[in-house]
């Protein structure tokens, strides 16, 4: 920390992403997709469409939010697009938190962050002994986020539950963050002509295979739409890059390719998770690309760091309620076989 950073800032704690490994592991730590982007999108990057990244981005990014649209059956004018979701999500921190932000303690790691970076008040809320959100907690305030399927614990809220939390709150925006709604979850974007508060977050870094393109958006009405377009334009009004939004639309129109990856990844998963079951491991019902998983008289730290030594990485939090737990993100089904074959023998090796 040099002594010119601001008092206000020095005391910051950073959100630490999962690691990015250089060399060849079979990596389940980031939830990212284990397969490649959809054809049409790699194709969409063709000689003419590359002449034009001389140019600057177009702002609204029409196209995509058209593809969009279209996907949901809403008007492209209730979408903003942004450089990943986290951004769009750190713009409501920006636009709605001052009068408080509320979420649960155990969820993704950058809320309490953005809350942090922007000075805003945090009410958090203890998730359940289950680890399921208990809405009943969420009252009023400036803004509340929900991750629903939740993160790092997996487990995803009704449709009706998420319906009335949003009812209950008329004069709070509530913000659902979708990252993993498509492996089992229901969306709420159905809901979002019936409620003026409500804000819907999605990535196409889990489904659509494309987190390195850095592409998420917001679904919500246009006066919200409004309010976050604001933020961002006092910010980088060219966000979303000309290569993310060529992709992301031919992703977005590709619904079969989505169907198979998206279909393929939840039959994986089940079939992990049946396995880690008859080692003995507590594992949470998953409605994500992951799974959250306890080992049988092993610690958390222990067998995290006796798969790194197998070459694989997964992921864990040293939150005193989960820190036994790791989120394993699921992988090809033989990389998820390669890690139950080295689970197993963990496990033997520990008896």
């Amino acid at each position: 920390m040099s002594r010119f950073l601001s008092p206000r800032h020095q005391a910051l704690d950073a959100y630490t992403p999962g690691e990015q490994p250089r060399v060849k592991l079979i990596k389940l730590n980031t939830n990212e997709s284990p397969y490649p982007p959809s054809p049409e999108a790699v194709r969409a990057l063709t000689p003419e469409a590359i002449e034009r990244f001389r140019l600057y981005s177009d702002i609204p990014a029409r196209d995509l939010c058209q593809a969009t649209g279209e996907f949901y059956g809403i008007d492209p004018s209730w979408i903003l697009y942004s450089n990943g979701s986290d951004e769009i999500l750190a713009f409501a921190f920006q636009a709605f938190g001052e009068a408080g932000v509320s979420f649960p303690d155990i969820t993704y790691g950058f809320y309490p962050v953005w809350s942090d970076l922007y000075g805003l008040p945090a009410s958090i809320h203890p998730v359940r002994e289950d680890f399921s959100v208990d809405l009943d907690e969420y009252r009023g305030g400036g803004l509340i986020v929900i991750a629903n399927p939740n993160a790092p614990t997996s487990v995803a809220q009704p449709l009706d539950k998420i319906e009335a939390l949003v009812k209950a709150n008329p004069d709070t925006v509530v913000l659902i963050d979708e990252a993993y709604v498509d492996f089992g979850a229901e969306t709420a974007v159905p809901l979002v002509e019936k409620y003026d508060n409500l804000i819907i977050v999605q990535t196409f870094s889990k489904s659509r295979s494309l987190a390195g393109a850095r592409l998420g958006f917001a679904i919500a009405q246009p006066h919200l739409i409004a309010d976050l377009n604001r933020i961002k334009c006092s910010f980088n009004p060219y966000n979303v890059g000309t290569p993310a939004q060529l992709m992301g639309a031919a992703a977005m129109r590709d619904r079969d390719y989505f169907e198979l990856t998206r279909l393929a990844i939840i039959e994986t998963r089940e079939r992990a998770k049946a396995a880690l079951e008859a080692m003995s491991f507590t594992v949470l019902p998953s409605c994500a690309n992951f799974l959250f998983a306890r080992a049988p008289g092993l610690s958390g730290e222990a067998l995290q760091k006796a798969l790194r030594s197998r070459n694989i990485l997964v992921r864990r939090f040293d939150i005193p309620r989960i820190r036994d737990y790791l989120r394993i993100s699921v992988g090809t089904p033989e990389e998820m076989r390669t890690l139950t074959e080295a689970i197993q023998a963990i496990l033997e090796e520990s008896r």
